[in-house]
């Protein structure tokens, strides 16, 4: 387990039936906690060719691609996170979309009482939402009280549980040509990076609000804010954002109802349980010979 063993991580491996101990020649699966996808993990697995499983620690591997473009032929197991932190990032995202829809980041602002009839509900809403992963599968469920009618886009048609509909990728446009508010959600890949641009920006209804929880890199920055600056786009929740961190003077910062939250939909009090529990599920399958959770593919990116 490396670089750091937290005793939580240990103790979850340790009671899966696997035996943590020193980086060795001896050495079959392992766990990566660090987010740093760079040549130190490149490293010990170019020396150590027995280790066969290896679980990255975020759902998003996008910081490793490289190296696992590298290592693909080598006929490792890769699990990542995917799916483990799902319930606090889906939980953010409807917080996102609340406090836009009901005008708050120009609320809280305000230093003087401002009375108006601006503020929009979510109930019975259209709502796209963009990927179909662990996120999207329980920001569905947490949907489901306020009664919309979901469109899940995602690279097969395969419907989803809670879903109205869902579509193909490459009808994007179309979907969110009803749409009052967007979740974004996918896996960032190079095929999926720029994913909302300027063209699926203006496809939206005037009024439309974009939530995005998952990676600023799926969506034009610039675009984003000429879309916000013009009007025409209802308002922004983003936890994530490109560049990133955002600095101080960007225009994200003072955009019309956009509401930015630095990259904490879940926190490391959420993370720390989730991901124990994922070492624990794939040390088991590991020891046992049983199906992994989260695999990644690695044709797909993710």
């Amino acid at each position: 387990m490396l670089p750091d063993a937290d005793p939580v991580f240990v103790d979850a491996a340790s009671a899966a039936g696997g035996r943590v101990e020193p980086l060795s020649s001896a050495t079959r699966g392992l766990v990566w906690t660090s987010s740093d996808g760079g040549d130190r993990l490149d490293s010990v697995l170019s020396e150590h060719p027995a280790i066969s499983w290896v679980q990255l620690p975020w759902a998003g591997v996008d910081a490793f691609a490289d190296l696992l473009h590298r290592h693909r032929g080598d006929g490792r197991v890769w699990t990542s996170a995917k799916g483990a932190f799902a319930q606090p990032v889906a939980e953010h995202a409807l917080a996102l979309a609340l406090a836009v829809l009901r005008e708050l980041p120009r609320r809280a602002r305000a230093t003087a009482w401002e009375a108006d009839e601006r503020g929009r509900t979510l109930y019975g809403a259209e709502v796209v939402i963009v990927g179909a992963g662990g996120i999207a599968v329980e920001l569905l469920q947490l949907l489901a009280p306020f009664r919309v009618r979901a469109t899940v886009v995602r690279r097969a048609d395969a419907p989803v549980p809670g879903a109205a509909r869902t579509v193909t990728t490459d009808r994007l446009a179309e979907a969110l040509g009803a749409a009052e508010v967007v979740f974004v959600v996918a896996a960032l890949t190079p095929a999926t990076r720029g994913l909302i641009g300027a063209g699926e920006l203006a496809a939206l209804p005037p009024g439309a609000v974009l939530v995005n929880v998952a990676r600023g890199g799926l969506v034009d920055t610039d675009a984003l804010v000429a879309a916000l600056g013009s009007g025409r786009l209802g308002g922004a929740g983003l936890d994530v954002t490109d560049p990133e961190p955002l600095p101080a003077e960007h225009p994200l910062w003072t955009a019309p109802n956009c509401l930015v939250t630095p990259h904490v939909a879940d926190t490391e009090a959420m993370t720390v349980p989730l991901f124990a529990r994922r070492i624990g599920a794939n040390v088991a399958a590991f020891v046992d010979g049983t199906t992994f959770d989260g695999r990644i593919d690695l044709d797909a990116g993710y």
